[in-house]
């Protein structure tokens, strides 16, 4: 297995709910010092909603999750580690706060989708 190089937290919301998305990201960029990514409000690669995404450490974890689940509303956060492996990374390296959402993990690559079966039944 592939050590975690960061963690992402995706921040979901829908339309409705992008005046508090959007003051969630600025209150993230006034007190963590972490790369946040633009605000996109319809859906993006896997995400079925629209989202904006912090990166931060292991180092970052213990506080910014935390405070995550303290100050995020009603709005739903995908936690996950990034090895690299994305769909691993997006369906087993995960933690949610709030509902889950669907991703659209089809999208990616599966490091096994070559191998011959070993049961084929």
């Amino acid at each position: 297995m592939k050590p975690l190089s960061c963690f992402h937290a995706h921040v979901y919301f829908d339309l409705h709910e992008l005046e508090q998305a959007i003051d969630l990201r600025r209150e993230i960029g006034r007190l963590f010092e972490v790369p946040i990514g633009a605000v996109y409000d319809r859906p993006i690669g896997p995400h079925s909603k629209g989202m904006f995404q912090i990166v931060f450490g292991s180092e970052d974890f213990g506080v910014i999750v935390p405070w995550l689940m303290q100050h995020r509303g009603a709005l739903d956060v995908l936690v996950h580690g990034d090895t690299g492996e994305h769909y691993i990374d997006h369906t087993q390296h995960v933690l949610w706060l709030g509902n889950s959402q669907r991703l659209y993990t089809e999208m990616f690559q599966r490091a096994n989708d070559n191998a011959a079966p070993l049961y084929a039944g």
